[in-house]
C-alpha cells in the first residue's frame, strides 16, 4: 500500500515537472526582449497544417472503400469538419462536431 502511494506520488511529481518544463522552456529560450529565430517562426507557421495532415492520414489508413460502410461515415465527418471550420473558424467546434457526427454515424446509422 505504501509502495503504491509512493510510486503514485513520484509519478505525479514527474508528470508535473515535465509539464512545467515544457511550458517554461520556450520563455527561457526565447525571452520577450529578443527576436524569435526565423526557423521557429517558420515551424510555427507550417507545423499545424502538417500535423493535421498526418492525423488525417493516420485516421484514414484503415478505411476500406470496398468493404463495410465504404468509408461513408469518414467522408461525411471530414466534410462536416471542413464545412464547420470554413463557416466558424473554430478548431474545437469543427473537430468536436465532426467527432460527434462520426460517432453517431458509426453507432446509429452505419451499423
Amino acid at each position: 500500500m505504501i509502495q503504491n502511494t509512493t510510486q503514485s506520488i513520484i509519478t505525479i511529481a514527474v508528470i508535473a515537472l515535465t509539464i512545467l518544463a515544457t511550458r517554461a522552456l520556450p520563455f527561457l529560450l526565447f525571452p520577450g526582449n529578443r527576436e524569435t529565430p526565423k526557423l521557429i517562426v517558420y515551424l510555427g507557421r507550417v507545423l499545424p497544417s502538417a500535423i493535421i495532415g498526418m492525423l488525417i492520414v493516420y485516421c484514414l489508413k484503415g478505411v476500406s472503400i470496398f468493404t463495410g460502410s465504404h468509408g461513408l461515415p469518414e467522408a461525411i465527418a471530414i466534410l462536416c469538419v471542413a464545412a464547420v471550420h470554413h463557416w466558424k473558424h473554430n478548431l474545437i467546434l469543427s473537430i468536436g462536431g465532426g467527432t460527434v457526427l462520426y460517432m453517431f454515424l458509426v453507432q446509429a446509422v452505419f451499423i
